[in-house]
């Protein structure tokens, strides 16, 4: 279970609690999309990841809808404009101020009609997360992509992660797809490298 560790920023030590994020979580995630709701809300990713409890976690959610862009259509495959609810999300150790990471998921507006809930954020945070979001409407996740590059903060990043000086991102680029091949859900997140470790297991196919 990850455990806090010191970080230094201007100067001072400061307790960071880490995350580990490995590529079984979607796994993890998919199989509990279909649990009962109690059992859905016990726990999330983030608390997968870091080892806390729910109690210990702050958690925002803000949607609103916008038009995609022509990178956003072309990940989607939809036509430039076409409208996509927005959604980013802030979650905190609640002994700390800074977030784990910046969130931005886009989904196309039309896929979720079935469900008005998938439009309110006042419903978040929603127990299952995105892969139960999307079986409401019907949408099976068959795998997830996620491209990472490691860049400098911007000034606004930098401020929002509190990050210590010198200290880069790790910029994740995620799109779900479905069992029809569509892209469902595209996500961008960024994380902050004095904290953050990624993990891939590889399952190789025996000879």
């Amino acid at each position: 279970m990850p455990k806090p560790y010191e970080v230094i920023g201007e100067g001072l030590g400061r307790p960071r609690t880490p995350a580990v994020r490995d590529n079984s979580r979607h796994q993890w995630e998919k199989n509990r999309a279909r649990r009962p709701r109690p059992e859905r809300a016990e726990s999330g990713v983030t608390e997968r990841d870091t080892g806390l409890g729910t109690g210990d976690l702050v958690f925002y959610a803000k949607y609103r809808e916008t038009g995609a862009s022509r990178e956003l259509a072309e990940l989607f495959g939809v036509p430039e404009g076409t409208a996509l609810v927005e959604r980013t999300y802030r979650t905190r150790c609640a002994a700390e101020s800074a977030p784990f990471s910046l969130v931005t998921s886009y989904l196309v507006r039309d896929m979720l009609a079935g469900n008005p809930d998938l439009l309110d954020d006042g419903k978040e945070p929603w127990p299952g997360g995105t892969q139960n979001q999307l079986f409401t409407v019907g949408i099976e996740v068959d795998r997830i992509e996620e491209r990472v590059t490691a860049r400098p903060p911007t000034p606004q990043e930098a401020r929002a992660l509190e990050l210590p000086p010198g200290t880069s991102v790790l910029v994740v680029r995620k799109t779900s797809y479905d069992i029809q091949d569509r892209a469902v859900d595209i996500t961008h997140i960024t994380l902050p490298g004095d904290r953050t470790e990624l993990v891939f297991t590889t399952a190789l196919e025996r000879w």
